[in-house]
């Protein structure tokens, strides 16, 4: 998904570090402290950042290319099926408190993805433009990447769980974007649902060539809330919230 913006954040990271959590607490931290408008945008088909976000069942950007595909007979004359698209995409922004919500959604085939992609490139780039903020959440693990959906990066951030191999997949993601040449402002690395010393973990983390934003500690809280199936707006936890301050003054520092 190609975006060209000062202030494009994509998190990604294998499934289960909690790449979602954080992207969602990077919203809530950006419209807590007023830094600007934001444009949130779901780029994982098996993603939860919608819910994340107390946006229940919004419309998806792959719903309304099948819609259309199904019934071209609806679109007006004299606008090509693209273009009647690309204004059904700019009407489905999902406009929320604080924030704005585009969704990916799930495509039912292997052609979608390349079909939707190529669409979208121009089309996420117009939209994001009127926005002080984007903030990515990437499918897991390498998929977006490997598809050049991430474009033009302000901000790449890659969660690992506090686990060795969570690392080492993080260093993993980063290698194949260098190698695709994705353009990026900035690479960072942050250690989630930590219990003790990044210490053990030192060595992993030097040989990811990462820059480290951050820790987010192990949090009873959050465990709590991630299966409470309530918006991020309602989390508490000061601990894990000054965690993020600290996370987005590194990266935007």
């Amino acid at each position: 998904m190609e975006v060209s913006i000062g202030n494009t954040i994509a998190v990604n990271g294998k499934g289960g570090t909690g790449k979602t959590s954080l992207a969602a607490l990077l919203v809530a931290y950006i419209i807590d402290n007023k830094l600007g408008s934001i444009l949130a945008i779901d780029a994982d088909p098996n993603s939860c950042f919608a819910d994340y976000l107390g946006v229940k069942e919004p419309e998806t950007i792959v719903g309304i290319c099948d819609e259309v595909s199904r019934n071209l007979a609806g679109i007006p004359a004299g606008v090509t099926k693209d273009r009647f698209i690309e204004m059904r995409v700019q009407e489905a922004v999902n406009e929320a408190q604080g924030f704005d919500l585009l969704v990916m959604g799930r495509p039912e085939g292997p052609g979608c993805y390349c079909y939707i992609n190529n669409l979208l490139r121009g089309i996420i780039g117009e939209i994001a433009r009127g926005y002080d903020f984007v903030i990515i959440d990437n499918a897991a693990g390498m998929e977006h990447i490997s598809r050049r959906m991430t474009g033009e990066l302000s901000k790449l951030v890659i969660v690992s769980d506090y686990s060795v191999s969570g690392v080492r997949a993080a260093g993993r993601i980063y290698e194949l974007a260098r190698s695709l040449a994705i353009k990026m402002g900035g690479a960072y690395l942050v250690v989630n649902k930590v219990s003790g010393e990044l210490r053990p973990l030192a060595k992993e983390i030097e040989k990811s060539g990462l820059a480290v934003a951050g820790t987010v500690p192990y949090d009873e809280e959050i465990v709590e809330w991630s299966v409470s199936n309530r918006p991020i707006f309602e989390f508490k936890s000061a601990v894990v919230k000054d965690a993020v301050a600290e996370i987005y003054n590194n990266i935007m520092g």
